[in-house]
């Protein structure tokens, strides 16, 4: 499959304008929606709905942006759980999000681009995945 799953922390920069991070992250969009499409999947829309009062104002701002819609394919909610179960075998009892396991395997399974600003979780649990962040 071709094109990049944008991560919430992404659109959320253009949303709140942050100053560190709006700019960079506007720039990465524009570059990488000529290189094919963006997508978001349930997660990253769900952790983004939480700044809007209404469905429909959300909805409009995300097909103004050009977002393309991606469900989560079985296979990656899979290969999820293994990487969670991974993580909590070397990390002991410490918690960890759960969006960004079903995030990285999906673009994992699914061989997408993954443009985030959160790099280390993914790098270590889908490493196959090519990262699209600001360099460390």
């Amino acid at each position: 499959m071709n094109g990049t799953l944008v991560d919430s922390n992404i659109i959320l920069d253009l949303l709140t304008d942050d100053s560190n991070w709006a700019d960079w992250s506007e720039q990465m969009l524009c570059d990488y929606e000529q290189k094919g499409p963006l997508f978001i999947n349930p997660i990253i829309y769900t952790e983004v709905s939480i700044g809007f009062e209404r469905i429909e104002v959300l909805d409009r701002v995300l097909t103004n942006c050009r977002f393309e819609w991606l469900d989560l394919p079985r296979e990656a909610l899979f290969l999820a759980g293994k990487a969670l179960l991974q993580y909590r075998r070397q990390q002991g009892s410490k918690t960890s999000p759960l969006p960004d396991f079903f995030i990285g395997a999906q673009a994992a399974v699914q061989q997408l681009s993954l443009l985030t600003r959160d790099q280390n979780r993914y790098r270590t649990y889908f490493p196959t995945v090519e990262l699209i962040a600001p360099v460390a």
